[in-house]
Formats: structure tokens, sequence, C-alpha cells
């Protein structure tokens, strides 16, 4: 006897019978899409979106073109998109060493400071967190972050009311209304129960902090702050000491550009050109602006290629860290004079055409007194040469 059910290890439909009219080919019923496919979905998606413009093989390689070429298919994208995708795709070949912050500017506090003075350096700072050493900045120990510090002084300082602050006597019988708030009486803040002597490791606010090295691709210390949800991390060089630091916004600013609040206040431009012609500079410039700005000499030669800043050419020039006062010659015909200086750094410059033979040598620094100085602004009158080094210096013409 046969078994009216079909061989189940068969997997070929039946001929269809002519007669029957055209076969139908029945509907695939929708899946659940597998794990990894909303990824490989988007990057589908982006190739359809560059369609036949170039293959290469690599959809970084293709989108990084097409957003180069401003191809027609990007005319879809704003401006601000267009920038925020090649910003992103920059983000993987750019390392921690070329965004942080130098060691220069780190504020840091040691973890034995006062509460008193923590807030104060927190609101000259004006950050959010900052970094704790044990002895010098090459032994950081962690981070303060001002949130923790304003809830340890807001728990210290709520203390309960006494009845007698709500306005009535201790013996007095509360009205029917009141009878349920006697139980819990009104919180009062009292600045004099905070002890702002105490130090910040007695007080265990110091939290972890990253320590990454400066050749970090960018976006694997973003991916890290993201799942640590730590957002401060110490670049530390070669030899375990302090290099710099690094934030989370400094990372998001890679992508979206500066992010300014309403606490920041208008930066002075790193370089300005004055009436007379001469320039006043951040010693922190950098020198392709200042090549761009100045003259193209400064970003060439061999004392260009060791270092990326304007104060970092001038020391290399003069061999050590100049005062201030000093003139230095720069590239080409240009000199470059030291308006604030103390003995780790310079600060802020002037760079000017040399004049006649009044061209400084690298070494002495001196210039022949016939020569005219530059009319740009001067440092504050606290920080200027006395009258006399001022005339030996400038020459007896200088305001």
């Amino acid at each position: 006897m046969s078994d009216p059910v079909s061989n189940p290890v068969s997997k070929t439909p039946p001929p269809a019978d002519p007669s029957e009219g055209p076969s139908i080919s029945p509907t695939p019923l929708p899946t659940e899409p597998r794990a990894g496919e909303g990824r490989g979905g988007l990057l589908d998606r982006l190739r359809h979106l560059i369609g036949g413009w170039r293959t290469t093989g690599s959809l970084r390689s293709d989108l990084a073109e097409a957003l180069a070429s401003n191809a027609d298919f990007t005319a879809d994208l704003s401006a601000t998109e267009r920038a925020m995708l090649k910003s992103i795709l920059e983000l993987r070949e750019r390392r921690v060493g070329d965004l942080m912050v130098p060691r220069a500017d780190i504020v840091a506090v040691q973890k034995d400071i006062p509460l008193g003075e923590l807030l104060a350096v927190f609101a000259d700072a004006g950050h959010s967190r900052l970094v704790v050493y044990d002895d010098t900045l090459d032994d950081p120990v962690g981070m303060v972050h001002i949130r923790d510090l304003v809830t340890y002084l807001t728990q210290r300082a709520m203390t309960s009311r006494p009845p007698a602050a709500l306005g009535r006597p201790r013996d007095t019988k509360p009205a029917p209304g009141e009878a349920r708030s006697e139980a819990k009486q009104a919180p009062a803040f009292n600045l004099k129960a905070i002890d702002l002597s105490a130090s910040l490791s007695a007080a265990r606010l110091i939290r972890r902090l990253l320590f990454v090295p400066p050749s970090m691709p960018s976006i694997e210390l973003l991916a890290s702050m993201q799942a640590s949800r730590i957002h401060l991390a110490l670049v530390i060089d070669e030899y375990g000491g302090t290099d710099g630091i690094v934030s989370m916004e400094d990372l998001v600013e890679e992508i979206v550009g500066d992010i300014e609040d309403e606490h920041d206040d208008d930066e002075a431009p790193m370089i300005a050109r004055q009436a007379d012609g001469s320039y006043i500079a951040d010693a922190r410039a950098g020198l392709d602006e200042v090549a761009e700005m100045v003259d193209p000499a400064f970003a060439t030669g061999e004392e260009a290629e060791e270092v990326d800043t304007l104060g970092g050419l001038l020391v290399t020039l003069a061999g050590r860290v100049p005062v201030r006062g000093e003139i230095v010659a720069g590239p080409g015909t240009f000199e470059i004079e030291v308006l604030d200086a103390d003995p780790r750094r310079v600060k802020r410059l002037r760079i000017s055409p040399a004049r006649g033979n009044g061209h400084v040598g690298r070494e002495t620094g001196e210039r022949a007194s016939g020569d005219p100085a530059p009319g740009a602004s001067l440092p504050p009158p606290a920080q200027q040469p006395s009258a006399d080094s001022r005339a030996a210096l400038r020459g007896p013409d200088a305001a």
C-alpha cells in the first residue's frame, strides 16, 4: 500500500499542470534580521548612494573620494553634514598626540589641597574636571569633578531647622495643617557646617581617569571613553611622564567643530596683524598658520621640521628659552621679539621685518641703537622692562 504522504526528502515541487493556468510563486515570508545585518544594511545603502560613481572595493575610500570631489550625489548633503562625514573619516588617522592639550596648559591640583582652595581653582580654571596628582604631575592619582565637590559641600551644609526657626515657640501647639510638617522638619543650608580646610583626599572625591599613549588612534579613545564612562584621559609618554591631556569634548570637537557655551569667552586670535605691519602672536600659534599669514619661510627649514608652534621654533633658533624683551633672528628677513615669558616658556611674541643693520644675532639678542622699534602694542606696564633696559634693547626712539 503506497504512502499518501510525499517523500520528505524530496525538495523538488511537482510539475505544474498546464491546464491549471500559469503558476504563481509563493511570496516569501518576512524574516527577522540576523545579527550584524543592521551595519551591513547601512553600508549597502551608502554604497547604493555612491552608486556607480567609482568602485574601489572600499566604502571608506569611495566615500572619502566622493566627498573630496563634491560628486553629484553629495548635493543631497548639507555643507555641515559633508564636513562632519569628512571629520569622522579622518578621526581614525588622527592620533591622541595630535589633539591633546600640552602639559604646560594642564590645570591640576595636589591631592591634599584644601577644599576651599580647590573651589578657587575651579572658579579660575573654568573646567568641570581637574587632574589630581600626588607629588608632581608625573605622579597622577586621578581626577576630581566639580559636581562631586558641590554634592559633598551641599550634604555637609544641609542641617535640620529647629522649630524655633519656623516662627513659633517649642511649646506652641501646631495648627491642624502643620501637624504633618512637624514630623519632618524643613532643612536649612548652614555654610558654617562646611569645613573648607578638609583636604581633597580626606573627602574621598578623587575619581579614576584613563591613561593612554600619544600614538593611540583618536577613534579608539572615543570608544574607550564611551565604554568606561570616563571622559578624561592623561597622555603618557614613553618614559611614563605626563605628556598632555584629552577630554571627551576635545574628541567631539574634532567631528563637529568648536563647542562653546555661555561660559566661554571670546578668545583673541593666535596671531594678529598690527597697524605698523608687524604681528602680535601667541607662542602656541601653529607654524602653518604663521606661514600662511606672515611668510612661508616659517614652515620651512630644518628647525620647522622639529617643532609645531611658533614658541617652539623660537626656542630652537635661540638654543634656549629667551627672556622677555629679547629679540631673536627669525626665518627669512624677520625678527621675533619676546613680549611675555617666564623661566619655562615664552608666551607672547612680536614678528616684524628686520630693518637695516638692526638684524640681531641668534644668541646675543642685541640690536643696533639706531634701529627703530615696531610700534605694536606692548606688554602690561607691570611686565615691561625698566627704562634703562628698554632703551638698550629697543633704541632711543622706542615708545
